[in-house]
């Protein structure tokens, strides 16, 4: 018991000390890394909310009411894989990763703090398009326990993502291509823009291998104040639990 006890405590402090120094990197960096991340949101809201989608509809909703739950999910898919190049940065420049192997801190450890600071690095992405939201005026249920869920399962899968991709990639330029060739087409895919069911059936098919469209789904029905819908909490959470244990092998492995 003593023993299970010690290895507990020691967990906590090993992730919490990742995840402190993750979040000491961010906090020095201060406003700069809040406006960053308020420039591509209100872009996409003037360009395509007050611009392209100013006089239409989606259901009952306007374009504005539609786009905003996706740019919190693109956001937070956005912020929470972004760790993958902190973590890139420390290994190929910093040699920090060595030093974390030569620590104390155990591999799972590694993996929760990390995590947990791609995490918190999606909420402050939640924060400012909600602020930008009443910027424009749009009200939606943004109190709702079904909208945070869905960005906790969203980031809590592309956190795990990013550790696992950036633990497999052998340069800094292989990150960059990833990020290209995964995310960004998956930013616009994944139901952010334009709802999914307007697509054709085999399109749709498509789309719903995409973590993301079931993310959008999911914090649209929050932010909307619709019934929850299990089919995409239930994926949401496997899709985090695979990548999760993932993310754990491929630091093992890199450890080895």
């Amino acid at each position: 018991m003593k023993l299970l006890e010690k290895y507990s405590i020691s967990m906590l402090a090993g992730s919490w000390a990742i995840f402190l120094r993750e979040m000491l990197i961010l906090g020095s960096r201060g406003k700069k890394v809040f406006i960053s991340m308020a420039v591509s949101p209100s872009l996409y809201l003037v360009a395509f909310g007050l611009g392209v989608g100013r006089h239409v509809q989606v259901g009952s909703h306007s374009y504005l009411e539609f786009l905003i739950p996706g740019l919190v999910a693109m956001g937070t898919m956005n912020q929470s894989f972004g760790i993958a190049g902190e973590i890139n940065i420390a290994r190929f420049y910093w040699k920090i990763f060595e030093e974390f192997q030569a620590s104390p801190i155990s591999d799972l450890a590694y993996v929760i703090g990390e995590v947990m600071a791609g995490m918190a690095k999606a909420l402050i992405s939640v924060i400012i398009v909600i602020l930008l939201s009443g910027l424009f005026g749009v009200q939606l249920h943004f109190l709702n326990p079904v909208f945070w869920l869905g960005i906790f399962l969203n980031s809590f899968v592309f956190a795990s993502m990013a550790v696992m991709a950036a633990m497999l990639v052998k340069s800094h330029a292989d990150q960059a291509m990833l990020f290209n060739f995964i995310i960004t087409p998956m930013a616009f895919l994944g139901g952010t823009f334009f709802p999914v069911d307007k697509m054709p059936s085999w399109v749709q098919m498509l789309l719903q291998v995409l973590p993301l469209t079931h993310a959008s789904r999911l914090i649209r029905n929050g932010a909307y104040g619709q019934p929850v819908e299990l089919f995409p909490i239930l994926v949401l959470l496997v899709l985090g639990i695979v990548f999760f244990l993932l993310a754990h092998r491929s630091v093992c492995q890199a450890r080895d």
